[in-house]
């Protein structure tokens, strides 16, 4: 299969922010490099890039369209000064090989692990995902998703049997995974993206919640009625469909937002607050999950 990479000239500041943009606009990697040297694909949790200047590579599909995707990345990032970028055709390649050789085992609060399928779990008594990196993203290593699985052990291990969880842009099914081997009775996975659904669906399988797990484009989503929403997506989307969750949950139900970046946590917080008791947020490598309950 060919490909086309697409490579960003970017800043340590924005660095992370292009990277998450690239996930959402459908890359099947997203690579960070200085100097020729490549690193893993996203920083592990507690980890972001030391370069001043970081090139940050997509690789997508031939069937995109480049100059389409180069034009909505401009206008979704909202930077005045883009960055220079340089598209170029490659060559097949193993990447998912590639990837698994910096994907290892990674524990989420007290006894949430992912686990690649090419290790055993290190506590089988955990609750263990399996899942490896693919097409789809949300495999843990982005601080987006880490925080959302902290979240998911800390508060919800204890009060998931018998609950309706909805995941709202659920990339490979990770977040729908952890809640429902917490305990959930039903969870709706959602997304825009087709590929999405496959990969939701596909990790459902293979970590046997597939009973579990409704998987389906938003646009094919029943109505929707959560105990806990999961939105791990960005800021203006979450912002804009604030109305929309709130009428998706239950009394008293709980929410769970990830994909904002610190400086826009106080933009999303004055939407919100106006359906939720909102937390106080919490922080890592420069981005920020918020939490809250429903209005009664």
């Amino acid at each position: 299969m060919a490909w086309n990479q697409l490579t960003l000239y970017a800043t340590q500041e924005i660095a992370e922010q292009l990277s998450e943009l690239l996930e959402g606009l459908g890359a099947v990697s997203v690579t960070l490099k200085e100097g020729g040297e490549e690193e893993i694909l996203e920083p592990l949790p507690g980890e972001t890039p030391l370069w001043c200047d970081t090139q940050v590579v997509g690789l997508f599909e031939q069937e995109h369209d480049m100059d389409e995707v180069v034009a909505t990345l401009k206008q979704k990032s909202g930077l005045t000064n883009f960055p220079q970028s340089f598209i170029e055709p490659v060559s097949d390649q193993d990447w998912e090989r590639a990837w698994l050789k910096d994907f290892k085992p990674m524990q989420f609060g007290r006894r949430l692990w992912i686990v690649p399928s090419t290790y055993e779990p290190i506590d089988k008594a955990a609750v263990n995902i399996t899942l490896d990196p693919g097409v789809a993203f949300g495999t843990g290593t982005h601080a987006t998703t880490a925080l959302c699985l902290q979240w998911l052990d800390e508060n919800f291990s204890s009060d998931a049997e018998g609950k309706d969880v909805v995941d709202y842009g659920c990339g490979s099914g990770v977040l729908a995974i952890a809640a429902a081997k917490l305990g959930a009775s039903h969870v709706v996975a959602v997304d825009i993206d087709p590929q999405a659904v496959i990969a939701t669906r596909e990790n459902a399988k293979n970590n046997q919640v597939s009973n579990e797990i409704e998987a389906c484009l938003v646009d094919d989503a029943a109505e929707m009625s959560a105990d806990l929403l999961l939105a791990n997506i960005l800021a203006n989307p979450l912002q804009a469909l604030a109305k929309l969750f709130s009428e998706s949950m239950k009394p008293d139900g709980r929410i769970v937002l990830s994909g904002i970046l610190s400086d826009q946590v106080d933009s999303v917080l004055n939407v919100y607050v106006q359906w939720f008791e909102m937390d106080e947020p919490c922080y890592q490598d420069g981005w920020a999950m918020l939490s809250g309950k429903k209005k009664s």
